[in-house]
């Protein structure tokens, strides 16, 4: 496997495919990345578990923290590890203990363990490295395109502004909190100028 290089279609697949996702240093601290990672995540319908041995009886968004994977007590899909790359392995290697085991790793931007990921394949999961699933749902989903950002994605039609019950293109349905500032401002400027132009024609 490249890890230099991913196919869209290769991590469009793995954000179809999950529903669990244990976030290993995931933080209850609303001005850090992690805690937006999960919170998108979860809007977004995933079954998000916060891990965090120095969060353990404390919340985030309603889901209770948890010290390890080895505490979550039931299948999960993917483990995203949000820690520095000389955490990763250990993580890895709790990860392969688990029954049954999680299909993915997912490191998060700015981590990668070469050593680890080759374990992880070794034992027939996928891995992703380097990338924050957050902003590849926000570009595969057209929805980061929106707030403003290129998203390498070429498409001859504009995307759509995301609302609630809408089935995005990676195939998975927004729902309630999915919303952000930014779409609900272009949803807005698109009704503006519908009515404008409606108003023209008259």
């Amino acid at each position: 496997m490249n890890h230099d290089a991913y196919s869209d279609d290769y991590i469009r697949e793995i954000l179809n495919g999950v529903k669990s996702i244990a976030m290993v240093g995931a933080s209850p601290v609303n001005v850090r990345p992690s805690y937006f990672a999960f919170k998108y995540l979860a809007q977004r319908g995933y079954d998000m578990i916060p891990v965090n041995p120095g969060h353990v009886g404390k919340s985030l968004l309603g889901k209770p923290f948890v010290a390890s994977l080895c505490d979550i007590g039931r299948p999960i899909d993917m483990v995203d590890i949000f820690r520095n790359s000389r955490h990763i392995m250990p993580v890895v290697d709790e990860a392969l203990k688990l029954t049954p085991l999680p299909r993915i790793i997912w490191m998060q931007l700015g981590a990668r363990d070469d050593a680890a990921a080759a374990k992880a394949e070794a034992a027939g999961l996928k891995v992703v490295m380097n990338r924050c699933p957050k902003i590849e749902y926000g570009r595969l989903s057209s929805e980061i395109s929106w707030m403003g950002v290129n998203s390498r994605t070429l498409s001859s039609k504009r995307a759509p502004v995301p609302a609630q019950g809408m089935r995005l293109s990676l195939n998975r349905m927004s729902v309630s909190g999915g919303e952000t500032s930014a779409s609900d401002r272009a949803a807005k400027n698109k009704h503006d100028l519908d009515e404008a132009v409606i108003k023209d024609k008259e």
